[in-house]
Parts: structure tokens; sequence; C-alpha cells
């Protein structure tokens, strides 16, 4: 019986994933804070009066900024606290709903990221808006059997996590979901559209344990199965509880 594993949600764009027992979803939206945030990485352009989808490039991100991987990431929803800890050490605690955290935020980013930087990092929110790498308001879907057919023909564990995917899914063959695009799903009382596949970028090479960039994937995908994609998109469709445990159904 296919279920969900795991659930993830990434308040800051680049920085780690959050792990999630269960979440309200409502029709055309995100998880709530996925990508909420996102560290501008010299001056982009957003408007925060009337914020764009913009390309990823713009932002601190771990396509090209792989030592954010370093940090472990804990966001408090309720104070909107993030707390950033390098080897088991707190480095950071800031609240991103205020003016003195995030200018902590910059500040410690301004140093930790110095190699990186084309500008002054800043703290970019916007009510409403997510800085997902794709403007549509979706879902990220793994499988993880895909994951292990990815492994197998690496020739090596390769993280769950590189994938940065909202929902994990057990008890699928390998690459069925991609038959889900077009279909609608049941997850728990939620319902979603399968909207498309996810092309793979260089952000995938990064160990999230290690921050060492120590795989190509999307080369490995395309030269052992023709394709750079792995994981779909869910635009959710009608509004529901989404659980760690839920059947996922199909038609």
């Amino acid at each position: 019986m296919t279920s969900v594993a795991r659930i993830y949600r990434y308040p800051v764009k680049g920085l780690s994933a959050e792990a999630l027992a269960s979440v309200a979803l409502t029709p055309g939206e995100t998880i709530p804070f996925d990508r909420a945030w996102a560290i501008e990485n010299g001056p982009s352009g957003f408007d925060v009066a009337a914020p764009k989808h913009l390309p990823k490039i713009v932002f601190l991100m771990l396509m090209r900024n792989e030592r954010l991987a370093e940090l472990a990431a804990a966001f408090d929803e309720p104070t909107r606290t993030l707390t950033l800890s390098q080897n088991g050490e707190v480095k950071l605690t800031a609240r991103l709903d205020d003016d003195e955290g995030r200018r902590a935020l910059e500040d410690f980013l301004g140093t930790f990221a110095a190699d990186d930087l084309r500008g002054r990092p800043r703290v970019l929110a916007a009510p409403g808006h997510s800085f997902s790498d794709t403007a549509a308001k979706v879902l990220s879907l793994i499988n993880l059997e895909t994951v292990s057919a990815i492994a197998g023909t690496a020739g090596a564990d390769v993280h769950p996590l590189r994938f940065r995917g909202n929902v994990y899914i057990e008890n699928l063959p390998p690459w069925q979901e991609f038959e889900w695009v077009g279909q609608r799903l049941k997850i728990g009382t939620a319902e979603f559209s399968v909207t498309k596949r996810i092309d793979r970028c260089a952000a995938t090479n990064v160990n999230p344990v290690t921050a060492a960039r120590d795989m190509n994937i999307p080369k490995t995908l395309m030269q052992a199965f023709g394709h750079a994609d792995c994981g779909v998109y869910l635009k959710v469709e009608t509004p529901g509880a989404l659980n760690v445990g839920d059947v996922v159904s199909w038609r």
C-alpha cells in the first residue's frame, strides 16, 4: 500500500528541511511557510509590494552555494524564529518577522557565505509569496523507491533530501509516479492534481549531510534513464490534512 513516509518544508530557501508529522493544506497553495523566505544574493529587483517569481540564481541556494548545507536550520512557527547550528553548535537565533532578527541573519550570512556573495545578503519575504524554483504554487513529491533505483545505478547511497521534496512516499514501484501526471491523487483528506515531472539541477549533487558536492545526479539520470527527472509536482485541489502514514490513492 503506497503511503506517505515523510513530510518536509523548507522555511528559508536553500537552508535545511524541517520534518512535519502533519500539515493542513489549502487549494492552490504550498505547505504553509515552505520557502516563505529567501536570501537575496546581490540586488535582484524583487518588489515586496508586487512579488513575482524570480530565477533561483538571484538567491543563495545549494546549486551554487553548497556550504549552506553545513547549517542545520530549525524553525519555530509561532514565533517565526530561525535557529542555525553548525556541527551541533548554535550559531544564530533570529526572528524572521522582525527587522532586527533579519539584520542578524544577514550579518551572519555576510560572513558565513562571504566568498559566494555578489552584494550584501538581504532577507526577502512577501505575504503569500513562495520562493520556490517554480512559479506555480505546488508541492513536490518524491518516490523513495525511485531514489533507491537511482542509488543502485550510481553505485552509492543517495540521500533522499538531495531532492528537497515536500512529500516522500513509499511502497510504489520506481518511476511509477511519472504515470500520475495529468491524474488526481488523494492523500489523507486532501486531493491533488499531478501537474508535471521535476527536472533536477545541480543542487542534487550536494550531500545534505556533509555539504560535499560528491555526485552528479543529473548526469547519472541522463546516462542511465535518458532524462534528468525525479519526482512530480502536486497542486492542491481540495483542502485537507496531510499526515505521515496517509495512504495514497489515484485515478
